[in-house]
């Protein structure tokens, strides 16, 4: 047998130090405790390829990290970028241990964070971290987060070439599709980041204007700011208001797109169409003027333009949403909020607004702004619907032309009788849609026993996207 080469040996030494880190990677995420010797074995690769100890401290952040060594900078930048080209045996062994210890911080920082409460340091240091994450992955800070690059799709870093990172650096990796990756990080770093805040006392981030600012908004983080609006004041209230009002006009610019793409209301062929290029109908214009083309000059006479209606018959319509602001309803509550805004704008259509839990509030005066309606939520506990049905009803003028917009999970303090009132309003002729849950995810639970009722009533629960919503009000309306 011949010996094994000293490269040989070499290549087989590097395969262990990288599975040394990899393991203490997987290691310290499943268990915060330390494992002696997974540590001192990590700690003599680190030393013996040249990097800093602190690399394995979980208490030092990436930001401090580069502060002290500059260099390793721009190896972190697209870290985890895929590589162009070359197979298993075609690697750099020695660069992919260097390689593992520099992901495997990223990910510990980013992705262990224990239990117990937060400060606003840590929140920032991880905020931090989460952005160094981010560039690994070869995206800006914030666009994970954000949930911006997915939308973009391959190819997100603001036009990053093949063969170079989005930052100008990491030699021969390439851009990579996040179109698959993305919709797995995106959610999680949000996940966690709402985790930590919510361990936190978020009244110290929200008097830091700075730390503020580096929030991302969600619905967590919007379902806290709604309990505890009432506590804040000063700087903090200004910033939670401002996160607020970020979120409703993030949500807002999606749920309109919905709604406009399809139009309201039949065509009205009593008003003449506009003689404008835009209504022109070509193929009409042709077709009817095809008894003057001429053979001999092969061309086409026309004695007679012919244009699309556009105008459409619209007859006012009562649209009256009840919403349960109860805690377990928070996501519907925002949504049917903004979603309410938006159909207010529409021609010839009322929208009139109320929320409920054991009291019912009348939102309709604010129905136009989502922002300033949900300051005037309060989040509740119980559920009595009745006390909502008391105000809807006298706001039903002509059943015909009304729909009830009803958003809740129905577990009811006063089912039956609820339930009746319900059953009233569709006799009557109005358009009563039950809605279980219009959520961004589309998850929700509905009370067995009002589901079925509806459904042998004939107006099953309408429960996933908002976008099933959406459609059923533009039938209504159209």
């Amino acid at each position: 047998m011949t010996e094994p080469t000293r490269e040989a040996t070499a290549s087989e030494s590097d395969v262990n130090r990288r599975q040394a880190l990899y393991w203490r990677l997987l290691a310290r995420l499943f268990d915060q405790e330390e494992q002696p010797t997974l540590e001192s074995a990590s700690l003599a690769v680190v030393e013996d390829i040249g990097l800093p100890a602190a690399l394995l401290d979980p208490q030092t952040s990436v930001d401090s990290l580069v502060q002290r060594h500059p260099e390793l900078a721009a190896e972190f930048d697209g870290l985890m970028v895929p590589e162009d080209g070359g197979g298993e045996e075609d690697r750099d062994r020695a660069t992919e241990v260097r390689r593992a210890a520099l992901v495997s911080k990223v990910l510990l920082n980013v992705f262990a964070q224990g239990s117990g409460t937060v400060t606003a340091g840590q929140l920032a240091r991880w905020q931090s971290d989460a952005a160094w994450l981010e560039r690994a992955l070869g995206c800006k800070p914030g666009e994970l987060r954000a949930g911006r690059a997915a939308a973009q799709g391959p190819g997100v870093s603001g036009g990053a070439g093949a063969g170079v990172s989005p930052t100008g650096t990491g030699g021969n990796r390439h851009t990579p599709d996040l179109s698959r990756l993305i919709p797995e990080i995106g959610p999680e770093l949000g996940a966690i980041e709402a985790d930590l805040v919510k361990r936190m006392h978020l009244r110290e981030v929200l008097a830091d204007p700075q730390l503020a600012a580096k929030l991302t908004p969600s619905m967590s983080l919007i379902e806290q700011l709604l309990r505890d609006k009432n506590n804040l004041s000063g700087v903090a209230l200004a910033n939670a208001k401002a996160l607020i009002r970020r979120f409703v006009d993030e949500v807002a610019q999606v749920l309109r797109t919905q709604v406009e793409k399809s139009t309201v209301g039949t065509l009205d062929r009593s008003v003449p169409p506009k003689r404008v290029f835009r209504n022109l109908d070509l193929d009409r214009t042709i077709w009817k003027n095809l008894t003057n083309w001429s053979p001999e000059e092969e061309r086409l006479y026309v004695d007679r333009l012919y244009y699309r209606h556009t105008a459409r018959k619209t007859t006012p319509q009562r649209l009256i949403v009840v919403v349960d602001q109860s805690g377990s309803m928070v996501d519907s509550m925002v949504n049917c909020t903004i979603l309410a805004s938006i159909f207010a704008g529409l021609p010839k259509v009322d929208v009139h607004l109320i929320a409920y839990d054991t009291q019912a509030l009348d939102l309709t005066p604010w129905v136009h702004d989502p922002f300033e309606t949900l300051l005037r939520t309060q989040l509740g506990g119980g559920t009595d619907g009745t006390v909502a049905m008391a105000l809807a009803q006298p706001k039903v003028a002509e059943p015909r032309n009304t729909v009830v917009v009803w958003i809740s999970d129905f577990y009811e303090w006063r089912g039956e009788q609820l339930f009746a009132s319900m059953s009233a309003l569709h006799r009557s002729g109005v358009k009563f849609i039950p809605v279980g849950s219009v959520t961004s995810s589309g998850r929700g639970s509905v009370n067995p026993w009002f589901r079925e009722r509806f459904k042998d009533q004939g107006t099953p629960v309408i429960s996933g996207h908002i976008r099933k919503l959406v459609h059923e009000l533009k039938t209504f309306l159209a």
